[in-house]
């Protein structure tokens, strides 16, 4: 789902992530070296988010409006355009296979993209929307593989095509949110292919890998192989339901458990962990003073069951779809994975060689932003980058217009107040 975007002469752009936890937004820049560049960001708490998806609209619009106004004021510039994560409408993957003939004649340009538009035209007027539309590989007659077609000789030409795609209605709710705070969507892009993008080296989307975003409300997958997304999916469990298990296991509040599942959480027991006493405050009592301690094994206790049933759902889904090369080498990235031991705990549950993945190859970015909590919004950033070598006719997506950066803010503000 890609516009003709305004990237421009200065090589602006914009990135935003909104999830069940937290909405993020960068602003950036492809430097003289290649590398990208983060301007400026911002991250504010998400509210009105439920796995992935928008429960309420004006809460989440005023969660996006603070995260863009901290990228802006930093930045120094106004986002106008922005490329935004899909993570709710059940994104899926599916598989297409298109034959045109070629009657014999040399394969050109025009041939390619004839047979990649008889693709598009088969995923048209469903109720879903269309997000990525990757062509993996060709077909000359009975030979497949073919990367690149043009200059070959057949009698046909075949294109075997990854469609991803996710619920029109939620991709519209998306696109409402961001145009109501003043953002066009320049281009959707499904979470973990973002992630992924961010964290994955080359050789491992060539040679096969696996990438897991853990976020709050979802754990989604992206899995490459000769250096194209083959497969994605999403399982609607994440690091928000950890907490909920630490809120009700121990009867404090949400709040109270997110603080203890960041200070004290872990899925591999230790040898000292009987002995390690925790402050639990507890749920609906008069004194705020009121604390229960517990030792840090009942936490283990309570947080690993969780994780292992994500990772059991993982394997079920690569197993069933059949990823074998494609799952050889597992990337953890998202907030979720921080936790300690998850390396440990994947690692036997899933039968692969797993790393905790982290956004690389980006300057200036700040370090309480550099680790798996950001993968997506440094994707997005390294997406448009991309987009915007292959297509350099481009015009600018973020600039310092003579409204101002405070300009949506203050428009907000007469709205509301």
């Amino acid at each position: 789902m890609d516009k003709a975007l305004n990237i421009g002469r200065t090589g602006l752009i914009s990135a935003i992530d909104i999830g069940s936890s937290k909405v993020c937004c960068f602003v950036g820049r492809t430097g003289s070296d290649g590398r990208l560049k983060v301007l400026g960001l911002g991250h504010q708490a998400a509210k009105g988010m439920r796995a992935g998806a928008i429960v309420d609209m004006e809460a989440v619009r005023t969660s996006v409006l603070a995260a863009i106004h901290g990228a802006e004021t930093m930045a120094g510039e106004t986002i106008h355009e922005a490329f935004v994560n899909v993570s709710a409408g059940q994104p899926v993957s599916g598989a297409l296979n298109v034959e045109i003939p070629v009657a014999g004649n040399e394969v050109s340009r025009l041939d390619v993209e004839r047979v990649l538009e008889e693709g598009r035209h088969r995923t048209a007027g469903t109720d879903r929307t269309v997000l990525h539309f990757i062509p993996v590989g060709y077909r000359v007659d009975a030979q497949a593989g073919v990367r690149d077609p043009r200059g070959m000789y057949g009698e046909t030409l075949g294109a075997d095509i990854h469609v991803v795609t996710a619920g029109a209605g939620a991709v519209r709710n998306l696109t409402t949110c961001l145009n109501a705070c003043q953002v066009e969507v320049s281009s959707m892009v499904v979470s973990p292919y973002a992630a992924a993008l961010a964290t994955l080296v080359e050789d491992e989307m060539e040679l096969g890998a696996t990438l897991i975003d853990m976020g709050g409300g979802t754990t989604s997958i992206a899995a490459f192989i000769n250096g194209a997304m083959v497969y994605t999916d999403a399982i609607p469990v994440g690091g928000n339901h950890v907490t909920n298990d630490i809120a009700l296991g121990l009867s404090t509040p949400v709040s109270q458990a997110e603080r203890i599942k960041a200070l004290y959480g872990t899925v591999a027991a230790g040898p000292g962990d009987d002995e390690l006493q925790i402050d639990v405050p507890i749920l609906g009592e008069e004194d705020s003073g009121a604390i229960n301690q517990i030792p840090r094994s009942l936490l283990v206790g309570i947080v690993r069951p969780r994780l292992e049933e994500t990772f059991e759902l993982v394997r079920e889904r690569l197993e069933s779809h059949g990823l074998g090369a494609a799952a050889r080498r597992i990337v953890l990235t998202g907030g979720a994975s921080q936790l300690q031991g998850m390396k440990q705990l994947a690692e036997p549950m899933l039968d692969r060689q797993v790393r905790i993945g982290r956004p690389v190859n980006f300057a200036g970015l700040a370090q309480a932003a550099c680790g798996p909590a950001f993968s997506v919004t440094a994707g997005l950033l390294k997406y448009a980058a991309q987009r915007h070598a292959a297509e350099p006719g481009w015009v600018n997506a973020v600039s310092s217009a003579s409204r101002g950066m405070f300009g949506r803010f203050g428009g907000w503000l007469r709205e509301n107040f």
